[in-house]
């Protein structure tokens, strides 16, 4: 894209720059956990109303999933946002040490409030550059909710919500400035639930089969099971339900959540089988029983050269954001509380050797750097990139060294360091946006590489197709 075009597009960010910050800052006031976020999701319909876009909720049955679309004709550019907040990661703004705020419980410390901001933001200044260049073409703003658990993109997929989309651009809150390579955990969530028999576990023990005794079996099956897995898989539960609160009854009913991630689908497949057949071990071992429940689900992230070099070289055009003393004054306290494992390995998830005196983001990230692919997790991100060209940045909006899922990510989530990085991060999705817009090439190259990628490995939905997104429960974890 010519310097005009970029200099333009990024002019126009900054024009919104304001009215978006303030949105972000309202979102964090409001953490809702995922599939609840129905005050987070009214902020941004009113805010797309406002910029006049076109608004249509209750995508794929979700109250709280959005699309807000502009323009006409030509193609369609998808820019992802979300607004899931963390459960008991509550924290007042700002201060460095562990303050929850009075009446809450949830925070956003996975950064989800700049998330959807700065998509958002992306996406109006790519509305006014087509309105004002004349071109034809249509952008997309993606309000989707619960990716922290509960894979709300997967299920808009399902349902055919990015059926006529060209490419999607997203982007996460992270210490670095960085379009890493598309690799992700695909991942499922089940719900095992085991019943027995109540009795007096005093007086009548012989006649109970205990539902808890099952859950705990499961468990170190399960932890046994790690020793014969793929080192780079991950299996994590919690107790979701007991049995009750009196030991002298034998607990007729418990609950137990599983989360299973692996590299590839098929390998995930086999590692959920495996679990499966613990649970029914358990089950068998204590004359209970065993139901099974698919929660959620998320693939892995497929891979797009093209884009990913595009979204690099405005990120490399741009530069870092450039920070002020009051942005560097919180980073130190922020760093006060952190140890020094947690900053030479924030390094070393984006490849770099530590630097353990520098607090914020001073570089940019070389292209392809993923610090041999550790600290991986996982995201619903993925099944958008098997649908349809997909690329991501990642934007520094907090201290180096601040974990991930952290009482110190949500106490930078209204700083000077959060709204410039979520406005840096939106300028070069707005950039990538309108490369794709002014060069039918870049178009035609990302499909080409979608294409060739999925040819003989098509997408497969990692939830069986009786899973519907779970509305009532309190996810979040």
């Amino acid at each position: 894209m010519s310097a005009h075009n970029t200099e333009q597009v990024w002019t126009l960010v900054d024009q919104h720059r304001e009215a978006f910050t303030a949105l972000a800052d309202r979102v964090w006031e409001m953490p809702e956990l995922g599939y609840q976020e129905h005050r987070s999701a009214a902020e941004h319909v009113a805010m797309l109303e406002q910029q006049g876009f076109r608004v249509t909720t209750g995508v794929a049955g979700i109250p709280t999933a959005i699309i807000g679309e502009a323009g006409d004709e030509g193609p369609v550019i998808a820019i992802l946002g979300e607004f899931d907040a963390l459960p008991g990661l509550s924290q007042e703004a700002g201060i460095a040490t562990k303050q929850p705020r009075p009446g809450e419980t949830a925070g956003h410390a996975c950064g989800h409030n700049l998330l959807g901001s700065a998509a958002m933001l992306a996406a109006t200044a790519v509305k006014d550059w087509l309105a004002a260049q004349g071109i034809k073409g249509r952008v997309r703003y993606y309000g989707c909710p619960a990716e922290e658990s509960g894979a709300g993109k997967l299920f808009m997929v399902r349902e055919g919500a990015f059926k006529d989309v060209d490419i999607a651009l997203s982007w996460h809150p992270a210490p670095f400035c960085a379009v890493n390579p598309a690799i992700s955990l695909a991942l499922v969530s089940y719900d095992f639930t085991f019943t027995g028999r109540a009795s007096h576990a005093a007086a009548a023990p012989h006649l109970g089969r205990s539902a808890l005794d099952a859950v705990e079996l499961m468990n170190v099956g399960v932890n046994y099971m790690r020793e014969h897995m793929p080192s780079d898989a991950r299996i994590h539960y919690a107790t979701i339900d007991a049995g009750g609160i009196a030991p002298n009854v034998v607990q007729s009913k418990a609950v137990v959540r599983y989360i299973v991630r692996a590299r590839e689908l098929p390998e995930l497949t086999g590692l959920v089988a495996r679990v499966k057949k613990i649970a029914d071990g358990a089950a068998l071992m204590t004359e209970t029983q065993v139901e099974s429940h698919a929660i959620s689900g998320m693939s892995n992230l497929l891979g797009n050269t093209p884009l990913e070099q595009a979204m690099f070289d405005n990120l490399q055009h741009l530069g870092p954001p450039q920070w002020d003393d009051a942005d560097r004054k919180l980073a130190a306290e922020i760093r006060a509380t952190l140890r020094p494992d947690d900053i030479a390995g924030a390094y070393t998830r984006f490849g770099l050797a530590p630097d353990m005196d520098t607090l914020l983001c001073d570089r940019i990230v070389p292209l392809g750097s993923n610090g041999g692919g550790r600290g991986i997790g996982s995201t619903d991100v993925g099944d958008v990139s098997w649908a349809v060209p997909t690329a991501q940045i990642r934007g520094a909006t907090y201290a180096i060294g601040t974990p991930g899922h952290s009482w110190q990510l949500t106490a930078q989530g209204q700083s000077g360091i959060a709204h410039k990085g979520m406005v840096h991060a939106a300028k070069v999705m707005a950039a990538t946006a309108v490369d794709a817009l002014r060069d039918p090439a870049l178009l035609a190259r990302a499909k080409a590489d979608h294409a060739a990628r999925t040819a003989s490995n098509p997408y497969v939905c990692p939830l069986p197709d009786d899973v519907q997104p779970a509305l009532g429960m309190a996810l979040g974890a």
